[in-house]
């Protein structure tokens, strides 16, 4: 069940690329879900695509903050 405020998509994925997925998850003491929703939050971060946190106040993730920014 997906949490309030939060979208729920149906994914396929290749079961090998769900299995690393998966591992990494369990290396980090995440979910599979979590986990997907880091990689793509950091990809988007990286890509300077991700909305400033400031401007939505229901980010609940610190990922970029400290990305690319000095002083």
């Amino acid at each position: 069940m997906a949490s309030p405020g939060k979208k729920s998509y149906p994914l396929r994925i290749d079961p090998a690329l769900w299995a690393q997925i998966e591992r990494l998850a369990a290396q980090e003491l995440r979910s599979a879900n979590a986990q997907i929703e880091y990689l793509l939050r950091e990809a988007l971060a990286r890509r300077g695509r991700l909305p400033d946190p400031a401007a939505d106040p229901s980010s609940e993730t610190d990922i970029g903050t400290d990305a690319g920014t000095e002083g």
